[in-house]
């Protein structure tokens, strides 16, 4: 299954919004800090978890790190992937 489709900021922007109402703008600065704080938790090798969707995580390895995600288990049924998950897809 290939996927050809992608959104870009400003799409992603857009449905949030429509989603959740208010402005625009906002939403862009959320989404902006949120961003950012997930590359500074990185970048100081934190894992982040966003509930119902996984974990981004820095493996070390020998001699560099390496950038991971472990999605979560409504995002492995979603792809048909081994799945424990029970609810709402």
């Amino acid at each position: 299954m290939a996927i050809d489709k992608k959104i870009d900021k400003q799409e992603l922007v857009r449905r949030v919004t429509k989603r959740v109402g208010g402005d625009a703008d906002a939403v862009e600065a959320i989404i902006d800090a949120t961003t950012e704080e997930i590359y500074q938790s990185l970048k100081q090798r934190e894992s982040v978890t966003l509930r119902d969707f996984g974990t981004f995580y820095i493996q070390e390895k020998r001699d560099s790190c390496v950038f991971k995600f472990n999605p979560s288990q409504r995002l492995r049924k979603l792809f048909g992937w081994s799945s424990t998950y029970k609810g709402e897809d």
